[in-house]
């Protein structure tokens, strides 16, 4: 089964399912489109199929043009589970949230799999990408499928290879970002090469689906606690009165030992400030306490506090009340240039300023309605910015660092600000303050 598994994937007569089309499930199934496969892409959100069908992007980096194409091409987006029956490869990108004590939801993968398992058969394979803890593939997806007598690596495949998506970036896509693949078989690893390299420039074989687990997590430990450093020394940069990002760009032309890291108001996104819990949760049950990785958490999540506190001694200064402040947070995506809220520090820093009574609104040219989201629920809008708009408010927060926004105006016109991006880093300006 796994030479005819193999001859249609390099024939590429296999067809591709994909589970979660959103910012990794999506660009997956373009690519996957692109180069002549049939797609069938599954999501359990209505909106989402209407908009694809509907030639509709919600991805803004991905332009309706290209949902145009994908569907001119063998693609299909649907709800319908049943249609699982009709792929070869079923690939899961769906989330892998936190609960609220901090330990791992992976009640999507679960039901994910709970559902799909009526209309699996032999010669198929999945591909687990969500990111996850070391030995999810094993312990969590394996043992529904042998449960199911399916005889891994015989009659069914089953491969883990962590997505590596950066919504927004210019130069990295899914084709030319290198592909970590580990399968739970010698036989599924072979799958999953064969599976990838016709979609992805560089295959990163790897001998486990543990180390390839762990290899995710890695990568974005090492950014959460890096970035965890810069903004502790950010802290320690403002009580001594030095510009942070001065520091920062004259020890980057050190050419060996560096890498330069910027502060920031805390993390965003579905990976970094989550996957550390991930870590620190298995490594307990192997009887290691992970005090880096969670100092590194502690810091980053103190961070919108910390912005909402130099906010609150700005206004000080004129002898204004945050309960009393008219507030505008500039950007509300968890980084530059794209519509992702998930777990934005601008979210958080808005529910804080709201709690102490500030009256808050914002502008981001990407998300221009507050989103429906699991710990927060607003009736806002992003706000028009003009030089009126700017002038209104007591005070704004620069959160987002959005490309198209005017901020030689927003300096000129805008009462107090603090930026927390290091926009206006590289001057002095009466009315900005860093944070």
């Amino acid at each position: 089964m796994q030479q005819s598994l193999l001859r249609k994937l390099s024939d590429k007569k296999a067809v591709i399912g994909i589970v979660g089309l959103g910012y990794v499930g999506l660009p997956l199934s373009i690519r996957f489109a692109s180069v002549g496969y049939q797609v069938i892409g599954f999501d359990n959100d209505v909106k989402k199929i209407e908009n694809l069908n509907k030639n509709k992007s919600y991805i803004s980096h991905i332009g309706n043009n290209v949902i145009e194409k994908l569907n001119k091409k063998n693609f299909t987006a649907t709800k319908n589970l049943k249609k699982i029956k009709n792929v070869d490869i079923l690939v899961l990108c769906v989330p892998t949230p936190l609960k609220g004590n901090n330990t791992p939801d992976l009640s999507f993968v679960i039901n994910t799999i709970k559902s799909a398992l009526p209309y699996l058969k032999t010669g198929q394979a999945i591909s687990l990408e969500s990111t996850t803890y070391p030995g999810t593939t094993e312990e969590i997806v394996l043992p529904f499928l042998t449960e199911s007598n399916f005889k891994i690596g015989k009659d069914f495949f089953l491969i883990y290879s962590p997505e590596r998506e950066d919504p927004g970036n210019k130069n990295f896509s899914t084709q030319n970002i290198p592909k970590v693949v580990g399968g739970v078989t010698s036989e599924c690893l072979n799958v999953g090469i064969e599976l990838y390299k016709n979609i992805i420039t560089k295959i990163v074989p790897v001998s486990s689906t543990r180390v390839a687990e762990m290899t995710k997590i890695l990568e974005n430990i090492h950014r959460a606690v890096n970035i965890g450093l810069i903004n502790e020394m950010k802290v320690v940069a403002d009580k001594m009165n030095i510009n942070i990002y001065e520091v920062i760009n004259a020890a980057a032309t050190k050419p060996f030992g560096f890498t330069p890291y910027y502060p920031g108001p805390g993390l965003g996104g579905h990976c970094i400030p989550i996957d550390p819990f991930y870590l620190t949760w298995k490594a307990k049950q192997h009887g290691v306490d992970t005090r880096f990785i969670k100092l590194a958490g502690q810091i980053n999540s103190s961070m919108p506090p910390y912005v909402v506190k130099k906010a609150a001694n700005y206004l000080k200064k004129s002898k204004i009340s945050i309960k009393s402040a008219k507030i505008l947070i500039l950007g509300i995506a968890y980084k530059k240039n794209i519509n992702d809220t998930r777990e934005s520090p601008g979210v958080e820093i808005i529910k804080i300023l709201k709690d102490k009574g500030a009256y808050v609104q914002y502008h981001d040219p990407y998300v221009l309605k507050f989103p429906k989201m699991r710990k927060y629920s607003y009736n806002l809008q992003s706000i028009q910015l003009t030089k009126r708009s700017i002038m209104k408010y007591d005070l704004i927060i620069l959160v987002t660092d959005h490309s198209n926004m005017n901020y030689e105006i927003i300096q000129k016109l805008g009462k107090r600000i603090v930026d927390t991006r290091g926009v206006y880093s590289d001057g002095q300006y009466d009315n900005v303050v860093q944070a």
